[in-house]
C-alpha cells in the first residue's frame, strides 16, 4: 500500500529491518466463476503463469500485473473469501491517463481519474486511500501518490490505479535504482526532459546544456530515490 501522509512521529524507519528477505508475491482473489475471471485478467493483458486442474475440485490460476513483482491467483477450492471481496488492490503506475486509456481500448469499464478533497474523508464515495470523498479529475498539482482511477473485476473485486511518479524517503531502496518497464522508463525521461527545459531557461539562460546526460540521470535518480530534485 502506498500512502502520501507523513505521520508526526518519529518512529518511522527507526525500527530494525528484518534480515530476512519476506516478499509479497501472490495475493488471492475470490472469483465465483473462474473461467469469467481467467476471461477478464487476460483481457487486461496480464501474464498468464499457470492454470493447473486436478480434473476434479481444483484449479487454480495465476496472472502477473506487468511490471508487477506480485501475481494473483484465483481458482476452485484456493479461498473461502466470499467472491468479490478482494478491495483495496493498489496497482502503481507512473502516468495515470495513459493506464486508464490501455484499459478502455482493451474494453474494461474504469472509472474517471479522482483525487481526494485534501483534508475531508468522510463521503458517500467507495472507500480508497484517502477516505470516501472522490473529487474529480488528477490532483491539481499532479503530486505523487495523490491521482487514482478504480475499476473492478466481473465478481466486483475492486481494484484501483494509485499514480506515483517520486516515492516518500524511505520507503524504497536509495541505493538502487531501477525501472518496472519501458513504459515506467519513458515516462521518466519524459518528466526529466521537461524539468531539463524548466533548469536550461531558467539557469542556462536558454542556452543548450552539453551536459544533459548528467542533468537526467542525477534528476531520475533524486526522483526515484525521494531526495530533493536538481532544479
Amino acid at each position: 500500500m502506498s500512502t502520501t501522509e507523513v505521520r508526526s512521529d518519529n518512529t518511522i524507519g527507526k525500527a530494525v529491518a528484518a534480515k530476512v528477505d519476506m516478499k509479497l508475491e501472490i495475493v488471492v482473489i475470490p472469483v465465483s466463476d473462474v473461467g469469467r475471471a481467467k476471461e477478464f485478467y487476460e483481457r487486461l493483458g496480464w501474464r498468464l503463469d499457470a492454470d493447473y486442474d486436478n480434473g476434479k475440485d481444483f484449479r487454480v490460476i495465476q496472472f502477473t500485473p506487468p511490471g508487477s513483482g506480485c501475481s494473483v491467483i484465483f481458482g476452485t477450492n484456493v479461498t473461502a473469501a466470499a467472491p468479490g471481496s478482494a478491495q483495496g488492490l493498489y496497482l502503481i503506475v507512473s502516468d495515470i491517463k495513459a493506464a486508464r486509456k490501455e484499459l478502455l481500448d482493451r474494453g474494461i469499464q474504469i472509472s474517471q481519474v479522482f483525487h481526494d478533497a485534501s483534508g475531508v474523508y468522510a463521503g458517500k464515495d467507495e472507500p480508497y486511500l484517502f477516505g470516501r470523498l472522490r473529487v474529480s479529475g488528477p490532483d491539481p498539482e499532479h503530486r505523487s501518490y495523490r491521482s487514482f482511477a478504480s475499476f473492478h473485476d466481473p465478481d466486483g473485486n475492486g481494484w484501483l490505479f494509485q499514480e506515483i511518479t517520486t516515492r516518500l524517503p524511505g520507503r524504497i531502496d536509495s541505493s538502487a535504482t531501477t525501472f518496472a518497464s519501458v513504459s515506467d522508463l519513458a515516462s521518466a525521461f519524459r518528466r526529466a526532459e521537461s524539468a531539463h527545459g524548466v533548469h536550461e531557461k531558467n539557469v542556462l539562460g536558454g542556452k543548450r546544456d552539453e551536459n544533459w546526460p548528467e542533468w537526467y540521470a542525477a534528476y531520475m535518480v533524486a526522483e526515484q530515490a525521494g531526495t530533493v530534485l536538481p532544479t
